[in-house]
């Protein structure tokens, strides 16, 4: 399928950080409550003004999924949980790494759908981290575009 991708407004970050919520809700079990609700101000109010922001609306203009990149990096990436399956992500994947030169990601090692994903999308694990990048005990794996 065909997705047109826009760029994300400062007005729709409320949108964009409730699919991350509904996202990591779904995909990240190894989070707890006060973990989600820790992060869920960082988000809308720092995380996302600190990454280029791009998305994919459904005919009512309800964003579906977003990416988030920074220095060629992608930064975050969710998709709403009633739009996963649909090539939502691997379209915005394709997007950020064809127009913003992307060819690294961390993504949570306990995430084992989205390490799976990014490694079917040509990536390579090339380290580990036991935090994350807020020094939290998440471990991350630093994964790299395959030349």
């Amino acid at each position: 399928m065909q997705y047109h991708i826009l760029p994300v407004t400062e007005s729709e970050y409320p949108e964009v950080t409730a699919v991350w919520e509904a996202a990591v809700r779904a995909t990240h079990d190894f989070l707890t409550e006060a973990d989600i609700q820790f992060f869920k101000p960082l988000i809308l109010n720092e995380f996302l003004d600190a990454v280029s922001l791009s998305c994919i609306k459904d005919e009512k203009g309800h964003i579906l999924g977003f990416a988030g990149t920074a220095d060629r990096k992608l930064e975050m990436l969710f998709i709403d949980p009633a739009a996963r399956g649909q090539g939502i992500g691997k379209a915005l994947l394709q997007y950020v790494i064809a127009h913003q030169a992307v060819d690294k990601v961390d993504v949570n090692e306990q995430n084992d759908q989205a390490v799976g994903f990014y490694l079917h999308n040509g990536f390579k694990t090339i380290a580990r981290s036991d935090v994350d990048g807020m020094g939290k005990p998440f471990p991350l794996l630093l994964m790299e575009l395959k030349k």
